[in-house]
């Protein structure tokens, strides 16, 4: 079992950090670092790269605190309408994350005139760093606890207060991290299959250990993630996400099987 230990605040004399944003802050510079140096080694653009790491990021801020307000904890917010742009006192779901960065992608790519086909290397390049910045980000939420899954004698339990427990933080550290070293041993061989391909498996594996770990988060404690149908908000993003993907999967297909501009259909 895991030692209870919780950090939230470091000190150096009028300064104070959260350790939340410290270790999000230093996952963002590492995979954007590490996204520099694939493009260089890819002969992409470097500033491209940066560009959509610096909108990723905002986009995913925004949408990661709309979300953890529309979903999570509406009542709250609709009673404190001040603390709804009072970021620094916590709230934020990586679901919106996800979306919101995606959103800001897409906005990039119509201002800056790029085509879906054009941003495919990048994508690929920059979701090997993410997952990597993800897991670092992540240790961020288990130092804090936020996160606390269900009561357990699980070797991966911590020594809560209120009992052995799963930390969903520390199982996402986990998670990421196998999906980035997975990712990283396949990434030659899935682009070579064509651009694309390591963005959306990667992306495609990490919903579906998503949607299985939130079955582990807390139900009896006051701050439970809530339930829609039965399963939380990210479950239903990670639904969404497999959705999407699959809708794009399908589209290729049947773009690839177009001859002569007539769509070939196999018996």
């Amino acid at each position: 079992m895991i030692p209870y230990f919780q950090y939230n605040t470091i000190v150096f004399g009028p300064l104070t950090l959260q350790v939340w944003g410290l270790w999000v802050s230093l996952g963002f510079v590492v995979a954007a670092v590490l996204a520099y140096q694939l493009a260089k080694r890819y002969v992409l653009s470097e500033q491209v790269m940066l560009d959509l790491a610096v909108w990723s990021v905002v986009g995913g801020f925004i949408g990661a605190r709309a979300f953890h307000i529309l979903f999570y904890e509406p009542a709250y917010y609709f009673q404190y309408p001040a603390e709804l742009l009072k970021f620094w006192h916590g709230g934020a779901s990586s679901l919106g994350g996800f979306f919101g960065a995606a959103a800001a992608v897409y906005l990039f790519s119509k201002i800056r005139h790029f085509n879906f086909k054009e941003l495919l290397p990048y994508f690929d390049l920059g979701f090997l760093s993410f997952w990597l910045g993800w897991a670092i980000g992540r240790l961020g939420c288990f130092f804090i606890h936020d996160h606390p899954g269900r009561l357990t004698n699980s070797f991966l339990a911590v020594n809560f207060s209120s009992g052995s427990r799963f930390d969903l933080g520390f199982l996402e550290v986990i998670i990421s991290l196998g999906v980035f070293i997975i990712t990283a041993l396949s990434f030659k061989y899935l682009i070579k299959k064509g651009w694309g391909k390591v963005a959306g498996c990667s992306l495609a594996l990490y919903a579906v250990v998503r949607f299985c770990l939130d079955f582990l988060r807390a139900t009896d404690l006051p701050f439970s993630d809530p339930r829609y149908g039965g399963l939380t908000p990210a479950q239903w993003g990670m639904i969404g996400i497999l959705a999407i993907l699959t809708f794009v999967l399908l589209k290729s297909n049947i773009g690839k099987q177009k001859i002569n501009g007539e769509v070939a259909y196999s018996p």
